[in-house]
């Protein structure tokens, strides 16, 4: 077998999708018979049954991720003067939200076992400007919220999920989006639960919070009088055939992500000690958005990953209060630091085989031994 034979890419999203191709053009000739491709039937639908799965009342569909998160924070009144807690190991669209809306990113470190925000961290950033804290539920594993909860209670923080990597993740039985005052989620086709083109959702059980994104998202329009905007909002909304499509794979999201914790398993089992895969909270069930693996030479690791054509990325090389757009937030975070120059990620998904998973532990075998 050839090494391009073997190859074995890092997200295969035709397999991931193939699947579903029948449904898929039977949502779509649906969605072009009715012609509502701007606030359809479809829409409400799923919001209705994501937000059922996600154990909360609400779910308003948005555009993105991002704006899932801004909007959060706007509609809570986050804004000028205002310090959000944020772990920096994350995405830099957690930071971006909190600086759109005028507020400050206080950035905190991370725990060295599952590179989580750390809730000693924040308990130590909280200052008289902090009004909430975002945990963010990181390569498919929910934060400790056990431990982040009860600092947030002290200090009156509002606890807001950024759930963009945790699409059906568990912390003790309970479902990612079902702790804080709201949680954003990402649709972005990598997704666990991902649409064929971008999406997001705000989730809550505030009924008023509820009301009042949906009403910034929609151009800050009144609830009864299309033509009478009372805020100012914004143009943020999930599309017609998106909707229709996630509906379709949310179905099956459970299954996926338990295949998903069978590929890790089987990595577990069979990586290199020299690069264990990040723990998992022993109250934590992942989804496994991403594989991350810690290793001491990462371009040495990766140029073999490279060499038999094997997908990885990197997630992230520059934790956010390095980011030259944020050096103004300036700190040391050592953990999160340290852990940036080792992580990679290894392939993963729902399509993933046994035989492939295999063959980047051999892979990696051949890199480190």
């Amino acid at each position: 077998m050839t090494d391009v034979a073997s190859a074995v890419p890092f997200l295969d999203m035709a397999a991931v999708n193939g699947a579903l191709q029948s449904d898929f053009d039977l949502a779509w000739k649906t969605v072009l018979h009715h012609g509502r491709f701007v606030g359809g039937p479809e829409v409400e639908e799923f919001e209705s049954n994501f937000a059922t799965y996600c154990q909360t009342t609400a779910c308003i569909g948005v555009a993105n991720g991002t704006d899932a998160l801004e909007l959060i924070l706007l509609g809570l009144g986050i804004g000028p003067g205002d310090e959000v807690i944020v772990p920096t190991n994350t995405f830099v669209a957690t930071a971006e939200a909190v600086c759109a809306v005028g507020a400050r990113p206080r950035f905190v470190d991370v725990l060295q076992d599952t590179l989580l925000i750390d809730p000693a961290a924040v308990a130590a950033a909280v200052s008289p400007a902090t009004a909430a804290v975002i945990a963010v539920h990181l390569f498919g594993q929910m934060a400790d919220l056990d431990a982040l909860l009860p600092v947030a209670q002290r200090h009156g923080l509002v606890v807001i999920e950024d759930a963009a990597q945790a699409h059906g993740a568990r912390f003790r039985g309970r479902r990612a989006g079902s702790f804080g005052a709201a949680a954003a989620f990402s649709f972005y086709p990598g997704k666990n639960l991902g649409a064929l083109g971008d999406g997001g959702a705000v989730v809550t059980s505030d009924a008023n919070l509820a009301a009042r994104i949906r009403q910034c998202a929609n151009h800050g329009r009144h609830a009864t009088d299309r033509y009478r905007h009372v805020q100012r909002g914004c143009n943020s909304r999930l599309d017609t055939l998106q909707a229709a499509l996630l509906s379709i794979k949310l179905v099956h999201l459970d299954y996926d992500n338990a295949a998903r914790r069978r590929a890790v398993d089987r990595y577990r089992r069979q990586l290199p000690s020299s690069c264990e895969l990040v723990a998992t909270h022993p109250d934590a069930e992942s989804v496994h958005h991403l594989a991350v693996i810690r290793v001491e030479d990462r371009v040495a690791v990766t140029g073999q990953l490279d060499k038999h054509h094997i997908g990885w990325g990197v997630h992230y090389p520059i934790p956010c209060h390095l980011q030259p757009a944020y050096r103004e937030f300036d700190e040391s975070l050592p953990v999160a630091e340290k852990a940036a120059e080792q992580i990679v990620s290894i392939p993963i998904s729902s399509a993933i085989t046994d035989e492939q998973v295999d063959r980047v532990c051999e892979v990696l075998w051949t890199a480190l031994k």
